[in-house]
């Protein structure tokens, strides 16, 4: 499956900003889609995850209540709604999936895209 990734821009702090993830290739609702995130010289960060047919979510703690993650299986979607943004949120972006774990560790996730950037500013 092939993802890419779309929807960062630069935005003010407490604005809001929604990802797309669009899946090619394969049939989407065979795969477990997280999103990621990571600013250079860190760690890719685990932001949210989504389960196949969407019932189930999984948020870090740092963005749990300000960010919604969903999908559209029609449409080989994954969106992350993010509300609230703050200084701490600018990072590239990046969706990725898998078939079989339900997993918030980056290395369990085999496909990727590419990225997009969120840059939040004062």
């Amino acid at each position: 499956v092939q993802l890419q990734a779309s929807g960062g821009g630069l935005v003010q702090t407490g604005d809001s900003l929604k990802l797309s993830c669009v899946a090619s290739g394969e049939t989407f609702s065979n795969y477990v889609v997280g999103w990621f995130r990571q600013v250079p010289g860190k760690e890719r960060e685990f932001i949210a995850r989504i389960t196949w047919s969407g019932g189930s979510q999984t948020y870090s703690d740092s963005v749990r209540g300000r960010f919604t993650i969903s999908r559209d299986n029609a449409k080989n979607s994954v969106y992350l709604q993010m509300n609230n943004l703050k200084l701490e949120d600018t990072a590239a972006y990046y969706c990725a999936a898998d078939r079989l774990r339900t997993s918030t560790m980056p290395e369990h996730y085999d496909y990727w895209g590419q990225g997009t950037l969120v840059t939040v500013s004062s």
